[in-house]
């Protein structure tokens, strides 16, 4: 087994441990947005807050999401490694090297280090503001139907009531979308599905992603706030 070891600990497996990674917390943000959607129905919450029981009490959910926890944990660390490391070689970038990117996905290519750690910020301040939140029992329980779940939808509420947070919220999408740009195209590339009859497809699809899923993400908190903030009242 020491060569594997050593492969994933090359500089080729860990361009190959952030793409798989990658390509898993794609999936992921897709399936996140849907549930997150539920959060602009005109319920109160309800319908939100069964989906998050379901989600947090659904035992093959659960384990997904340590694995989850997993892939986002080393996915942050082997692109710091990676942005380390060439940036000590000056000039080099994470992503296999491809002589028909575009100007604008190698400025994305030189800056993913810091677009990955203010997500990383992002993603620590977010887990508190709802994850930590609903572990430590700091939420208020709704019942509906007789069945008591915890009423996640109150500190959604309370945080995106706050312009401070919506801005911020805003601003990480920016990032993200950023990184998805790049992100998307370059995890396919590094795993060598390179061909002229469907990378044009590919790449099209990772910017029509990297729009269209930080947009959905980011009007939860828009509408959020034109809807229970004291400014919008």
């Amino acid at each position: 087994m020491s060569w594997f070891s050593s492969f994933l600990t090359s500089s080729i497996g860990k361009k190959l441990i952030m793409s798989l990674t990658g390509l898993f917390l794609i999936i992921f943000l897709v399936v996140h947005l849907i549930g997150n959607l539920q959060l602009l129905m005109d319920d109160g919450g309800r319908q939100f807050n069964l989906y998050a029981k379901f989600m947090t009490t659904n035992p093959v959910i659960q384990i997904t999401s340590y694995g989850l926890y997993f892939f986002i944990l080393l996915h942050a660390i082997q692109g710091i490694l990676l942005w380390l490391k060439n940036k000590a070689a000056k000039g080099s970038s994470y992503a296999v090297n491809n002589t028909r990117a575009t100007n604008t996905v190698a400025g994305f290519a030189k800056n993913m280090g810091w677009l990955g750690t203010i997500i990383l910020v992002f993603l620590l301040i977010h887990m508190y503001q709802f994850w930590l939140q609903m572990k430590l029992g700091y939420v208020e329980m709704a019942t509906y139907e007789g069945e008591q779940v915890k009423n996640l939808y109150l500190p959604v509420k309370e945080v995106f009531s706050n312009i401070g947070f919506v801005i911020f919220y805003i601003l990480s999408m920016v990032v993200i979308a950023f990184h998805l740009w790049h992100g998307f195209q370059s995890s396919f590339q590094t795993l060598g599905l390179n061909h002229k009859k469907y990378t044009p497809f590919i790449q099209g699809l990772g910017k029509a992603y990297a729009i269209l899923i930080p947009l959905g993400f980011a009007l939860i908190p828009i509408l959020f706030f034109l809807k229970y903030s004291s400014v919008a009242q």
